[in-house]
């Protein structure tokens, strides 16, 4: 291993026993999303998140967010899907001022941004996020609806 590796190994680690160690000494997350599970980080299969979406349809608290361009926003999202582009150099500023207690659905084409998203928002101490496996590709594989224009 290099000195750089080492360095790198150390601050993930580091990093790492600080979340444990916030999480540990936090009090139990309060529900933030009525029907969404309590408290997780964790990502959801597009059965799970349709069920989500429908269970949360009225929820101001639970918000779906696609983290693509606009240009593949605009061919065709989630209905009730906000966008903040990933790619957007003021990206993780974005997600900063998103408000913490609120649960996120956050999906991307094929779930590589949407899992770096949620990583951002790990740190961020949001309380509820689900990243979608597989992305929009995934869900529109399952025959779920798509709104906006398609390809």
């Amino acid at each position: 291993m290099t000195v750089k590796s080492v360095g790198a190994a150390l601050l993930a680690v580091s990093l790492w026993l600080v979340i444990l160690g916030g999480a540990a000494q936090s009090e139990e997350p309060k529900a933030a999303a009525g029907d969404a599970q309590s408290g997780t980080l964790r990502s959801v299969s597009p059965q799970e998140m349709l069920e989500l979406v429908q269970r949360n349809r009225d929820n101001p608290n639970f918000v779906i967010l696609d983290v693509r361009t606009p240009e593949e926003f605009e061919s065709g999202h989630i209905e009730g899907s906000v966008n903040i582009d990933y790619y957007n150099p003021g990206f993780q500023v974005e997600l900063g001022k998103l408000d913490r207690t609120k649960t996120y659905l956050v999906y991307c084409r094929t779930g590589n941004r949407s899992d770096t998203a949620f990583e951002f928002m790990k740190e961020l101490r949001f309380v509820e996020v689900h990243p979608l496996e597989g992305g929009i590709l995934a869900w529109r594989a399952a025959g779920f609806p798509v709104t906006g224009r398609k390809r």
